[in-house]
């Protein structure tokens, strides 16, 4: 394929050669400069050729960027020249000057526009290079928090918190969200703001998925032996549900756990969600055909689509308080929310139960807070004045520490030799 390319472009330079060498020939110049304006031309474009070939092929991408810039401007600083001179020439005839100057014109607007092709193309596929690449030349610290959260994973130290979701106003737990805490070789834990923002760009977020999933199924297995039925949140990466290699072996583990469908919920971000490819959908229907169900948090905009919601099996909306409350305003002694002015606040919640959707008001830190829940009509909160995130005892940890062999095939192809 890269052959064929390579002949198809070399015919389209000699072919630009062509015409820029008839064009100057036949608006005046002899032979011997058409010949020359010819080769030129050829010339710089194969210079050009050399440099997107030395571009594509690796190295300083963002100095060959610049490079073929640079040369792009030569090419066209070259060509304004050859216009200059050619409408100097033209200006001693008219009628036939003034069509000889649009044939050119309308030449070199063609090469331009070829050249500016290149450019964007060439641009596009640097920047996808540059986007992957940006682990490997991040700060110091951002390298060294990198291969301490490598180790972490080689090395098993990958805690798991859970935090209770309770019903309103019993305050009974119904349900629990998992965290993920790593640690270092100090024992310091590591949150998921800081270590996601150097594992999702190196592609380990599939691999944390993998090793907190485990971990959930054997919590939600111990709790059965002991008769509480009681669902845990597990937070999914988009990173893992656009992960193709990744994502076919999360399915087969998951089908071979599918009795626990009703006792995992898997939880992404609104935005993800929205923002969600055919990949994405497409991944989330193969959960959702297993019966397994999904959660949104990092709700930034209440203006919901519930039937999309619906189609795609989410069934739990987390809205952190803070964000509800300050939607509420007052019209005509009827509490509405800014986002949907057409429907009394009250019945919000009611509104997404008709749609098979639960409300869960999540970061809830005070007693007044809950008072204000309570009169929407919430059913479900969470937040640190119901219970803290906290660590399943070394016990139980060790009971659902991953194989050896299910750690190294989650970081196989991720972590690779260090």
């Amino acid at each position: 394929m890269r052959k064929l390319t390579l002949a198809l472009l070399s015919g389209a330079y000699i072919c630009l050669s062509l015409i820029i060498a008839l064009a100057v020939v036949r608006l005046g110049g002899s032979a011997g400069a058409g010949a020359a304006a010819g080769i030129g031309a050829l010339g710089l474009c194969f210079a050009l050729h050399g440099l997107i070939e030395r571009s594509l092929d690796g190295g300083a991408l963002r100095a060959e960027l610049g490079d073929l810039r640079d040369a792009h401007r030569i090419l066209v600083g070259e060509m304004e020249k050859i216009e200059s001179r050619i409408t100097g020439v033209l200006e001693t005839s008219a009628e036939d000057a003034l069509r000889r100057q649009e044939e050119l014109y309308s030449e070199v607007q063609l090469l331009e526009d070829v050249v500016q092709e290149i450019s964007e193309r060439l641009e596009v596929r640097l920047s996808d290079q540059v986007q992957h690449a940006q682990v490997a030349y991040a700060s110091p610290h951002a390298s060294a928090l990198l291969e301490t959260v490598r180790d972490a994973l080689a090395a098993g130290r990958v805690d798991l918190y859970l935090q209770g979701v309770v019903s309103l106003p019993q305050r009974r737990v119904q349900f629990y969200e998992s965290f993920s805490r790593l640690r270092d070789e100090t024992g310091r834990v590591l949150m998921p703001a800081e270590f996601l923002s150097v594992a999702e760009p190196a592609g380990l977020a599939s691999a944390i998925d993998n090793l907190l999933l485990f971990r959930c199924v054997q919590i939600v297995r111990r709790l059965g032996k002991q008769d509480r039925n009681v669902g845990i949140f597990c937070n999914l990466s988009p990173a893992s549900l656009a992960d193709e290699e990744f994502f076919p072996s999360f399915v087969e583990f998951l089908r071979a756990n599918k009795d626990l469908a009703g006792s995992l919920i898997f939880e992404l971000g609104q935005a993800a969600f929205e923002n969600r490819g055919r990949v994405e959908s497409r991944n989330m229907a193969k959960l959702a055909d297993l019966g397994f169900r999904f959660s949104l948090d990092k709700v930034a905009n209440l203006d919901f689509d519930f039937q999309d919601m619906g189609r795609a099996d989410v069934r739990f909306v987390k809205v952190a308080a803070h964000v509800l409350l300050d939607e509420l305003e007052d019209e005509d002694g009827i509490l509405r929310l800014r986002s949907q002015p057409d429907i009394a606040a009250a019945d919000f919640a009611a509104i997404a139960e008709r749609h098979g959707i639960e409300l869960i008001v999540e970061k809830v830190e005070s007693e007044r807070q809950v008072a204000e829940v309570l009169d929407l009509n919430v059913r479900y909160g969470q937040g640190h004045l119901f219970g803290e995130p906290r660590p399943i005892r070394d016990a139980v940890l060790a009971e659902t520490e991953p194989p050896a062999e299910l750690v190294q095939a989650a970081l196989r192809r991720r972590v690779g030799a260090r």
